[in-house]
C-alpha cells in the first residue's frame, strides 16, 4: 500500500489539535475516530485532514491512501501483543504464567486506547486482498495464542491433553473487550487507567480459568503483573501492515 514520505507538507491551517508527538500521529488519532464512530466508508481523507486542521495535500505527505491509514491503524492493534508474546517466552518459561501475561497486557491495550480499533476489525473492507498482510497477522497472534494455551491446558492438568476447544479460549476472551468497550464508551481517560488495568487482569484471570486452573498457582499475579509492567514499557517497533516506512514507538496502547 501507500508509501509514508518524511516531507512536513503544507503549514498547518489552525493550532495543533489533537494529541500526538507528531503531525502523523494526529492523523492517526483522527482517523480513529472518525472511522470508529462514523465509519470507513464514510469518512474521507479531507473528513481526516480537516479534524486535524491540515490541508489534504499535506495529509498526503504520511499516508498516500485512506487504505494506509486503516492499515496503520490495524498494525497497531497486532504488533504490540505479538512482540509481547515473543518476549514473554524469553522471560519465563512457566506456561501459565505466559498465557496470563499475555492475556492482561493484550486486554489492557485493547481497552486503554484512545478509541476502540478493535472494532474495525469488522469492517467488510478488511477481507480484501490489500488487507492480506493484516490479517496475516491477525492469524499469527491466535496461533502463538492457541499455542501457548496448549502448554498451559497440559501444565495444570485438568483437562484433556489433546482439548482442542479449550486453548482457543483465551484469544476470544480477550478480544470481547472490543464488544465490551462498546457499552463502556466514552473512551478511557487518565482516570480510569486503573480500572482497565484491573478490568484486564480480570480477562487474565478468566483465560486461566478457561484452560482449567480451579485455583492459581501462587504468584501468578504478581509475576504476570511484573512481565506486564516491564514489557510495556519497552518500545516496540511497529513496521505498519501496509509495507510503509517510519515506524512508530509504542507502549502500552495499542489503538492510537
Amino acid at each position: 500500500m501507500g508509501r509514508v514520505t518524511a516531507s512536513a507538507g503544507r503549514p498547518r491551517i489552525g493550532e495543533r489539535r489533537r494529541p500526538g508527538a507528531t503531525t502523523r500521529d494526529e492523523i492517526l488519532d483522527a482517523a480513529a475516530e472518525l472511522f470508529t464512530i462514523g465509519g470507513f466508508t464514510a469518512t474521507s481523507t479531507r473528513a481526516v485532514a480537516d479534524a486535524v486542521g491540515v490541508r489534504q495535500a499535506s495529509l498526503y505527505n504520511h499516508f498516500d491512501s485512506k487504505d494506509a491509514i486503516l492499515a496503520a491503524l490495524l498494525a497497531d492493534t497486532v504488533e504490540p501483543p505479538l512482540h509481547f508474546a515473543r518476549t514473554v517466552c524469553e522471560r519465563t518459561a512457566d506456561p501459565v504464567t505466559r498465557v496470563h501475561a499475555l492475556a492482561w497486557f493484550d486486554a489492557r491495550h485493547l481497552s486503554s486506547g484512545r478509541w476502540n480499533l478493535g472494532a474495525l476489525y469488522l469492517l467488510p473492507e478488511l477481507r480484501a486482498d490489500r488487507f492480506d498482510t493484516f490479517r496475516a497477522r491477525r492469524r499469527e497472534l491466535r496461533d502463538l495464542y492457541v499455542d501457548l494455551s496448549a502448554d498451559a491446558v497440559r501444565t495444570i492438568g485438568r483437562l484433556p491433553a489433546d482439548d482442542v476447544v479449550a486453548p482457543t479460549m483465551p484469544f476470544r476472551l480477550v478480544e470481547s473487550v472490543i464488544a465490551a468497550r462498546w457499552d463502556d464508551e466514552p473512551a478511557p481517560s487518565v482516570d480510569t487507567a486503573a480500572g482497565v488495568d484491573a478490568a484486564a487482569a480480570a480477562v487474565a484471570d478468566a483465560a486461566v480459568r478457561a484452560l482449567g486452573a480451579s485455583e492459581f498457582p501462587a504468584g501468578l499475579r504478581r509475576r504476570s503483573a511484573v512481565l506486564v509492567g516491564d514489557l510495556a514499557t519497552d518500545g516496540v517497533r511497529i513496521v505498519p501492515t501496509d509495507g510503509t516506512q517510519g515506524a512508530q514507538e509504542h507502549g502500552q496502547e495499542r489503538a492510537g
